[in-house]
């Protein structure tokens, strides 16, 4: 054939490919009939592969064999084809040419083709080296060529079957899947066919059963007492409910995109059918179907692959222990004697979890754990009303060890969520606010898990003065209620905190706790931002911000108690949320209240002040700085400038500038912030107009974060303002290097006075992009009506905090004070200015307007 004739074929091919391929996706976007477009779409490529090959292939010289999921029949719209050419033996070199044509063809006509070329010994010395060869030979179907070499190679695979190694290998595979894909399904772009509870875990499933003959369909299954009718129906639901969104997936990207990433949710939820409502975008919706059904996958693949390895190797026990009347313990897992008890006395479903906590062991045997999720429905209004259930259900929290465990795995096969109605609502839940990368219901069990950390011996060196705290606090087990509540209210519209209140109090009055603690679980929950808010979005060096904070917590146990609660849950949202800084910001805090609560009464603000200057002086004289030194600057400065920074604040300052204070050139330095996570500036210079500016865009432009910024003015016209800056994540160098660019290039840029350069705005991460937050701006007037306390909500982005100081600028605003909280990319910046002597009404709405677009640029 030549090679132009050749040509012409395939393009027919491929446009025969393409056609086909678009009704299929008209069809499917139609009726949403997922299965019969994955075997549809099969058919289609079968019939186009067939037609190749009856004209440029091998014919009855090979066979040709489709693998993988393109063996099983099931073909997503862009996934690969995979193709086995068996050639009778290893000599015929006279194909090659043949296959080369061959395959070439494939990728003209459009296919995506991953091909191997192998003899049937070949075939089986590679699958008894990687176990993905001896897989995908599992899923082999005959397209074309010589069908006596195709049923030679299934009954030589047949005959080397080992299936032992064959399982433990898959388990082990399974195993490692699960942690390269973080070991958990809940990420914020999981992959639908390999994470957690993902289609691979249903393809595992049956590989293995395949493997050690109990068959390869659900049906199958069934027959053979693998799997009951309930499973089976649950198993195809979920798994049409994942293969819906993989074929969304592929249409929507028009490629292989088996991520559910953020530039595609909001599509592929569309194309789902579903729409944003007031409580939940579609995006989170989608995402709670897909979580959903990912764990139905967890459950059943959890106790499938337990009891298909008990049906193959039948393991003696090696030790057994009773426990009781109803429960042992073999070879570590829980046993049940009958396998009916759950359904007979459905109590014992708590007692099974409690028998794992305080025995510490490693699960439930297969017999025990199926018996326990089909038994779940007895969990109804009447067992959650049971007395006895209640104090079962209590005692998960009293016991020393082993809640965090115990609360994941009653998650994890849907007993949480039954117990509590309201925690199963929030089920894979997703949160696009920005900052937490897990679903409400995985975030919770974070927050959980990190209050009992704080109460294990073995991690007091981790926060010392909380696992003090925690060890001191009478029933902890308030604290743990707490952090199970005080989220469990997201996804209804309005406010979750006061929704939750509702929630925890019917809860901890329906469980028999006091009122006393009642009342503090359910103030926790209200509060459990408040903490937080304080620390980042006000001076708490501030005595009057102390006090107020001191009146709202009203005595020990609740500062105790909400400062536990704080550090556990801002811990729970995100590994990159929590840094030194916000733990500083927040010890800060509690300890200032604390001494204010032992000490009762009004702010004194000349003790106040005095034992400030005390404080700083004393870290001057360990300094060997000499008496008196510091009265050169502190004759410059008000009552305020000390009540807003700190005593090593006001030491370092005097430290560094007693010989400067009348300088006519600008002075930066800059030290490693006490918590080494960043670096503390400060900036000395004769006032000037745009300062402020300058200074946000030069650490922009540098790529610096400015945490906090403490702006003063001297009684003798001199700036200075002290920063807490963060560095780039991947910055190289030393600290003592970034410390000398900064305090050299900073310094000269304030003296050069050139015009202000504004940092580049750089790109959005696509998280912000996909899931943009409206822009809020709040300007009001402070307790004292001498000052303005300006409020922003932002996505954040490069050089956002220029942008602002900049408008600000442009109206002549002075920043006394700033207090910048980036949780992860959500800004929730505030401001104390001082506006112009001749400003009104219409003046600070024009200021927020220009701030608004400054935002959205």
């Amino acid at each position: 054939m030549t090679a132009t004739a050749q040509q012409q074929l395939c393009q027919r091919w491929r446009k025969t490919l393409q056609d086909g391929r678009a009704t299929l996706a008209a069809r499917y976007t139609a009726d949403r009939n997922g299965r019969a477009y994955l075997q549809a779409h099969s058919a289609l490529v079968d019939g186009v592969i067939r037609s190749a090959w009856d004209v440029l292939g091998l014919g009855q010289r090979a066979a040709l064999v489709a693998v993988g999921g393109y063996g099983r029949g099931q073909l997503f719209p862009h996934s690969d084809i995979d193709l086995l050419l068996l050639l009778p033996s290893a000599t015929c070199d006279s194909l090659s040419s043949f296959v080369e044509d061959f395959i070439g063809a494939m990728w003209d006509i459009g296919l995506d083709v991953g091909h191997s070329v192998r003899t049937i010994s070949e075939c089986l010395q590679e699958a008894a080296k990687d176990i993905t060869v001896a897989t995908t030979l599992l899923e082999n179907r005959m397209l074309a060529g010589n069908i006596t070499l195709f049923h030679q190679l299934n009954s030589a695979v047949e005959r080397n079957r080992d299936p032992l190694p064959f399982l433990e290998g898959k388990l082990l595979e399974q195993q490692q899947r699960h942690s390269k894909h973080y070991g958990l399904g809940s990420n914020l772009e999981p992959n639908i066919k390999e994470s957690p509870g993902g289609l691979r875990d249903l393809h595992t499933i049956l590989w293995i059963s395949k493997a050690i003959g109990v068959g390869q369909t659900w049906d199958s299954l069934i027959s053979n007492d693998i799997l009951t009718a309930s499973e089976a129906r649950l198993l195809k639901y979920s798994e049409r409910q994942l293969e819906r969104i993989r074929i969304d997936l592929h249409l929507a990207a028009k490629r292989r995109e088996d991520r559910l990433i953020f530039d595609l949710q909001n599509t592929v939820a569309t194309m789902s059918g579903l729409s944003d409502d007031d409580a939940r975008r579609a995006s989170e919706q989608l995402m709670q179907t897909f979580y959903k059904a990912s764990k139905n996958v967890s459950q059943l693949n959890g106790i499938l692959l337990p009891n298909l390895r008990a049906r193959y190797v039948c393991t003696v026990p090696r030790l057994t222990q009773d426990l009781d009347e109803h429960f042992y313990s073999v070879n570590c897992m829980l046993g049940i004697r009958d396998p009916d008890i759950f359904e007979k006395q459905p109590s014992t479903i708590l007692s099974a979890f409690l028998h794992i906590q305080r025995h510490g062991l490693r699960g439930m045997a297969p017999r025990t754990l199926r018996a326990l999720w089909h038994a779940r429905r007895q969990i109804n209004e009447r067992f959650r009303r049971d007395p006895h259930n209640r104090a079962l259900f209590m005692q998960f929290f009293k016991e020393p060890v082993g809640l965090t465990r115990t609360l994941r795995r009653m998650n994890l096969y849907g007993v949480l969520g039954k117990y509590l109605p309201a925690f199963g609502k929030i089920i894979g839940q997703m949160q696009h606010d920005l900052f937490h990368v897990y679903t409400v219901d995985e975030h919770i069990l974070m927050v959980v898990r990190n209050l009992r950390r704080f109460a294990v011996p073995a991690f007091n060196h981790e926060y010392p003065l909380l696992s003090r705290l925690i060890d001191e606090f009478e029933r902890p087990e308030v604290l743990y209620i707490a952090g199970l509540f005080h989220d469990i209210a997201k996804g209804r519209g309005g406010d979750h905190s006061q929704l939750g209140m509702a929630d925890i109090r019917q809860f901890c009055e329906a469980h028999g706790m006091s009122a006393a603690d009642t009342d503090l679980a359910e103030w926790l929950v209200a509060q459990h931002l408040t903490m937080s808010s304080v620390a980042q979005k006000q001076d708490i060096y501030d005595p009057q911000v102390v006090q107020e904070f001191a009146a709202n917590v009203g005595d020990l146990r609740h500062l105790v108690a909400l400062y536990i609660l704080t550090v556990a849950d801002i811990r729970g949202t995100s590994p990159k949320v929590w840094n030194a800084w916000k733990a500083k910001l927040l010890e800060d805090l509690f300890q200032a209240t604390r001494r204010k609560l032992q000490q009762g009464g009004e702010v004194d603000l000349d003790l106040e002040l005095a034992e400030r200057k005390k404080a700083a002086q004393a870290i001057l004289r360990l300094n060997a700085v000499p008496d008196g030194v510091e009265q050169a600057l502190w004759q410059h400065v008000d009552s305020i400038y000390f009540l807003r920074h700190e005593a090593r604040e006001i030491a370092w300052h005097a430290r560094v500038l007693n010989r400067s204070v009348d300088t006519q050139t600008p002075i930066v330095r800059a030290r490693l912030s006490e918590d080494k996570e960043g670096i503390e500036l400060i900036v000395y210079a004769a006032d000037q107009p745009d300062l402020f500016v300058r200074i946000c865009a030069f650490l922009g432009g540098a790529n610096y974060s400015i945490a906090d910024a403490k702006i003063h003015t001297t009684r003798h016209g001199y700036a200075l303002d002290t920063f807490h800056v963060f560095l780039p994540e991947h910055h190289d160098g030393d600290y003592r290097d970034l410390i000398n660019f900064i305090e050299f290039e900073l310094a000269a840029n304030l003296q050069r006075q050139e015009p202000i350069r504004m940092p580049p705005p750089g790109r959005l991460s696509r998280h912000l992009k996909h899931f943009p937050i409206q822009p809020q701006v709040l300007i009001r007037a402070d307790d004292k009506q001498r000052h303005y306390v300006l409020s922003i909500v932002s996505g954040d982005r490069p050089g956002l905090l220029a942008k602002i100081a900049k408008v600000l600028s442009d109206y002549h605003v002075n920043v006394d004070a700033a207090k910048i909280m980036t949780l992860g990319g959500r800004v929730e910046d505030s401001f104390l200015l001082s506006l112009p002597s001749s400003h009104d009404d219409k003046l600070l709405l024009a200021l927020e307007n220009d701030l608004i677009n400054a935002l959205r640029i």
